[in-house]
């Protein structure tokens, strides 16, 4: 039975002095938008549209650093490490609280996770000397005097948040660093006495609280982060997470408890830390449930809780106290106020794809797979002021960039026709998602087509729009985003292979011995390896790349090794794909070495393609002399915000813009991006 969202989330839980408006909050992370180690314009506004929104509760620097040998600032973390903090707290504490939500920072030390030649270049120090499988670092095992200062460290920073006006702190002892790195048997394998038994291993956790007693006022509110089973075989168990958090309690040491499941210390162990589309929705929620039976403080929660009836099923049930929605809230900051609106289907959803965080891993900055406006609150509202003046629109294309043009274009005013070849819209995002383990993609398409639909914009399916159609309209503005083909023809006797457009589709069938091209680097082609490894053929994975998908940010393509080592897929980096040619029945495909040109042959009945895909341009180029501006962009503009004002033909009927796959090869996250800040100022 379905719970009124409402009802439930919408209590207020108070903690010592804090009270919390409502059930729902946002973890600390790590999202690329801090400046030389300090939260300044680009972070508030980020933070600051949650709060508008009306998020009960955000928890800011992630993997923040309390001493010098926490390398943060070349990361873009925050550096709580002196007094140059507060300033910047107080002035993100100030914003985020006139909009009525509680503040609270996060203190951190990487540990061994971190990576030494950054910022000071200092050695980086962990529980014992066991090297970092992710980053390579090989730590130093920390002395008695490095725990001290570090201890001291933690105390110190707990007392410039307060000095900062955060309402309380907790320690960041999840996610494999420092503090995890002392607790978990897989990287303490000390013999004094911070190793060894449990009570010891908890040893410096403890330590760290009881400094940050000392450092601040008895009302100050502060918690620990931790995972509640590393799903190790000889790592942190739950019964062991739970007597840790009995410590805490029984000492008087934390105001609430923080669980999550997993660890986070090399590839694998990524995906499950950071769980996405292949994981079901609330996956490692009875860790926080167990922890919550046993200790009388309140318990937050975040992985995966992606929509408001779960996160009231688990508030209700009593597995929780707050329920944090974190990369829900990348997708949408206004959450809670499309909630209480009754406008639950207006949430745009998160769709687990994890671009957040791998391309945070990859470009140094987190974004939200179809939510532009993430980390770019300043460039793109949320809500779009009225066009001053009204226009006849027509957009060629229903996939993600045409439907976002649409939906922009017609929240300004205009009126807009959007003309889809396909029964159904959504373009490539529904070829993607014909991958089981990326089902949730297609979530992308269907929130568009929902909000063009209810926005008025007149679609036009099962019509391959000419011309003449598109003039038959009298537009004064026309976006071409037809999207693109498979670029395949780069390669000799192409003629022989097939993309992976025809094997995602179902239009080509996997053979039994098949060799998958790749000269794309993101998901086309680990995807469709995947796809018809599942389905019995034995497959081949080669591109001119040093590995699979070089593009791919950590998460993903954890998954994607695990699923294809699993499946026998054979992996073949380092070598182009020059030619195909026919032997009998089978293909031959001609390879050569990136690196020394040598070449060599392969035989497979079946070799696919991927090399991202050619714009769909005839209609384009058959409109661009009948257009005002040529289909010419002012580059200058666009970027800052202002409208397209070229005319290069003074005689031309309307303007002419193409977006997204209709340009180049592009991301879904990309698409959007270009249609967005372009119809945004027309």
């Amino acid at each position: 039975m379905a719970l009124d969202p409402n009802e439930v989330l919408l209590r207020p839980l108070t903690i010592k002095n804090v009270t919390i408006r409502n059930r729902i909050m946002s973890t600390a992370h790590s999202s690329g938008f801090v400046q030389g180690g300090f939260p300044q314009a680009q972070y508030r506004r980020y933070q600051e549209e949650k709060a508008k929104g009306g998020i009960g509760m955000t928890m800011i620097a992630g993997t923040s650093s309390v001493t010098p040998d926490s390398p943060n600032k070349e990361a873009g973390h925050v550096d709580i490490s002196s007094d140059d903090i507060i300033p910047y707290f107080q002035e993100l504490a100030a914003v985020i609280r006139k909009h009525g939500a509680a503040v609270m920072a996060q203190l951190g030390h990487m540990g061994r996770r971190a990576i030494w030649d950054r910022d000071y270049w200092l050695p980086i120090i962990s529980a014992s000397t066991v090297r970092e499988p992710t980053n390579h670092s090989f730590p130093k095992e920390a002395e008695d005097w490095d725990i001290r200062r570090i201890v001291k460290g933690f105390g110190e920073g707990a007392y410039r948040c307060q000095q900062g006006d955060m309402q309380g702190v907790e320690v960041g002892g999840a996610y494999m660093h420092l503090v995890e790195q002392f607790l978990s048997p897989l990287s303490n394998k000390r013999t004094d006495k911070y190793g060894g038994s449990l009570e010891n291993r908890a040893r410096f956790l403890i330590e760290i609280m009881e400094s940050m007693r000392a450092h601040t006022s008895s009302d100050f509110v502060l918690g620990v982060r931790l995972s509640g089973d590393e799903f190790r075989k000889v790592g942190l168990t739950q019964d062991e997470a739970i007597t840790i958090c009995k410590m805490l309690v029984d000492r008087d040491l934390v105001d609430y408890l923080s669980v999550m499941g997993g660890e986070a210390q090399d590839h694998i162990s990524h995906p499950t830390a950071m769980p996405g589309m292949s994981y079901p929705v609330a996956p490692f929620l009875y860790l926080a449930s167990a922890v919550k039976q046993e200790v009388d403080v309140p318990i937050f929660h975040a992985q995966r809780i992606t929509d408001v009836q779960t996160a009231a099923r688990a508030v209700a049930d009593g597995h929780l106290d707050m329920v944090a929605m974190t990369r829900p809230h990348m997708a949408d900051p206004h959450i809670v106020k499309k909630m209480k609106e009754g406008r639950e289907d207006d949430i745009r959803p998160c769709v687990g794809a994890n671009y957040c965080i791998d391309r945070f891993y990859i470009r140094g900055q987190a974004r939200c797979i179809h939510n532009p406006a993430m980390g770019r609150e300043r460039e793109i509202p949320y809500d779009f002021s009225p066009a001053e003046e009204k226009k006849k629109v027509v957009v060629v294309g229903a996939g993600p960039s045409g439907l976002e043009a649409a939906r922009v274009c017609r929240s300004r005013g205009h009126d807009v026709v959007l003309f889809e070849r396909d029964a159904v819209p959504g373009g490539q995002v529904l070829l993607a998602a014909k991958s089981p383990r990326h089902e949730a993609l297609a979530n992308v398409a269907q929130w568009l087509d929902l909000q063009v639909r209810k926005l008025g914009v007149d679609l036009r399916l099962d019509t391959e729009a000419d011309e003449a159609m598109i003039l038959g309209e009298d537009p004064d503005i026309v976006i071409i985003a037809t999207g693109g083909d498979p670029a395949t023809a780069e390669v000799k006797g192409a003629e022989y292979g097939v993309s992976t457009w025809d094997i995602l589709s179902g239009k080509v069938t996997p053979a039994d011995h098949a060799i998958v091209y790749d000269d794309n680097a993101e998901h086309q082609a680990p995807q469709c390896a995947e796809f018809m490894a599942a389905r019995g053929a034995k497959v081949e994975f080669i591109t001119h790349d040093r590995a699979m998908g070089q593009d791919i940010g950590l998460t993903e393509a954890a998954l994607y090794r695990k699923n294809l080592y699993k499946l026998d897929v054979l992996f073949t980096p380092d070598q182009k794909l020059i030619e195909i040619y026919p032997e009998g029945n089978r293909r031959i495909a001609v390879l050569q070495n990136a690196y020394t040109d040598e070449e060599e042959e392969r035989v497979a009945d079946q070799i696919v393609i991927e090399n991202g895909t050619l714009p769909r341009e005839k209609l384009y180029f058959g409109l661009r002399e009948q257009s005002r501006n040529q289909g010419e962009v002012d580059l200058h503009a666009l970027i800052a915000g202002q409208p397209q004002a070229v005319v290069n033909n003074p005689d031309g009927q309307f303007q002419l813009f193409r977006v997204g796959d209709a340009v180049t090869s592009r991301n879904i996250h990309g698409s959007l991006y270009e249609a967005v800040r372009l119809c945004k100022d027309l």
